[in-house]
């Protein structure tokens, strides 16, 4: 009694009903799934926006420009933000800040590759307050565009004032749409290996080949970056410069972001939630959600709880039933199962209670005569372990079962 009334009193005081309980489960449940997906793609979401010369960057010395220019005329540009994918044919501009950056993996990666390296030319710093702003304190040493290949390759680079004259073309095959003006400060290049395609009016290189690779050095940064594109004609050489770099003739354009410290190493999070792999992560997340479904919502009837001690005399039959069964003498109520059936045969049958159990047993065994009596009764009377008095049991009862159709 005790018991009962303990688990109806811990019933009625929980905590939280299950409504509120599945509603916890399922916030807690979609917040750990918000977490690992912007655990995942966090490094993708990175704006960017840091005052860098690099594509995502909206200041002066930055590329965005370049970049929406792109996409609006159907050049697909696809920033990259994993050495791994510049792997592929397709055109790469690559645009670090400085040249002390480590471009050892991007320059193995694209060794035979078409790629444009766009050298660094200004100095800019933040502005305080952290507010993505940057001011430009300058112009970079030469030494610092010129030791970006260093010390395989070294640059010269020299500057000089100009009147924005235009640039010439110094290689065949440069179309006449790459017609760039000349920043008021130009950049330019020289050294070993290094053939003009793009030269100032003095003859000096401002975009260069290696001999031996596609591989293009632009000095100037001015021509492409968000300064240049707010000048219409200077784009419009860019996307022309774009196409003519573009010998794959691919459909897409990279714009690398790994030189400038935006990149990412390949993520096994990630991987879970892009294909193929997202079928498996979905499956195993349905089989949460129905595991959960299970565990919180009771199938079938409830079980009532049972009482440690049972009431009066289905105590006492369990109790003496345990305790033949413990001693092992299940074969000695043979006698008294063959006298239970003979006295409900006597009350079935409606035979005089003044008989013996002689005459009670020759009238019975003349009831069936497909079935002796006799000898299922002393079946289960001989009976000797517990096995054999059960199936001798289960006969003398089917022998009456028959005997009343």
């Amino acid at each position: 009694m005790s018991e009962i009334a303990i688990g109806s009193q811990a019933q009625s005081e929980k905590a939280f009903s299950r409504g509120t309980a599945l509603l916890i489960v399922a916030v807690g449940t979609l917040a750990f799934i918000a977490m690992l997906v912007l655990g995942a793609y966090a490094p993708d979401l990175r704006s960017g926006r840091n005052g860098g010369a690099h594509a995502l960057s909206n200041a002066a010395i930055g590329f965005s420009g370049l970049v929406r220019l792109a996409d609006g005329t159907g050049r697909n540009p696809m920033i990259v933000r994993s050495e791994d994918q510049l792997r592929n044919n397709q055109l790469a501009i690559v645009t670090p800040d400085s040249g002390t950056v480590d471009i050892s993996k991007i320059a193995s990666a694209r060794s035979a590759l078409p790629t444009l390296w766009v050298l660094p030319k200004w100095q800019a710093e933040k502005e305080p307050g952290g507010t993505g702003w940057v001011r430009i304190s300058g112009l970079l040493p030469e030494s610092d565009p010129g030791s970006l290949f260093a010390p395989g390759w070294v640059l010269n680079v020299a500057r000089v004032k100009s009147a924005r004259e235009p640039l010439r073309a110094a290689a065949p095959g440069v179309p006449a749409a790459v017609a760039f003006r000349a920043p008021l400060v130009l950049q330019t290049i020289s050294a070993d290996k290094l053939q003009p395609v793009i030269v100032d009016s003095a003859g000096q290189i401002v975009l260069g080949k290696e001999a031996d690779a596609p591989l293009y050095i632009l000095a100037d940064p001015d021509l492409l970056n968000n300064h240049g594109m707010a000048d219409i004609h200077q784009a419009s050489a860019a996307l022309a410069l774009i196409d003519y770099l573009n010998t794959t003739g691919d459909k897409r354009i990279m714009f690398d972001v790994t030189s400038n410290g935006l990149g990412h190493s390949r993520s096994p999070l990630k991987l879970a939630f892009d294909p193929p792999f997202l079928a498996a992560t979905l499956t195993m997340f349905a089989a949460m959600l129905l595991a959960g479904w299970q565990a919180a919502i009771r199938f079938g009837s409830p079980r009532l709880q049972e009482r440690a001690l049972a009431f009066g005399k289905a105590a006492l039959v369990d109790n003496n039933a345990a305790l033949i069964r413990k001693a092992g003498r299940e074969a000695r109520l043979g006698p008294r199962y063959v006298d239970v059936i003979r006295k409900r045969a006597v009350a079935l049958f409606k035979l005089p209670a003044s008989w013996g159990p002689e005459e009670v047993d020759s009238r019975l065994e003349s009831l069936n005569p497909r079935w002796s009596f006799t000898s299922a009764a002393n079946a289960v009377a001989n009976a000797r372990s517990r096995d054999e008095l059960l199936g001798a049991a289960q006969s003398l009862n089917r022998w009456l079962e028959e005997a009343q159709e």
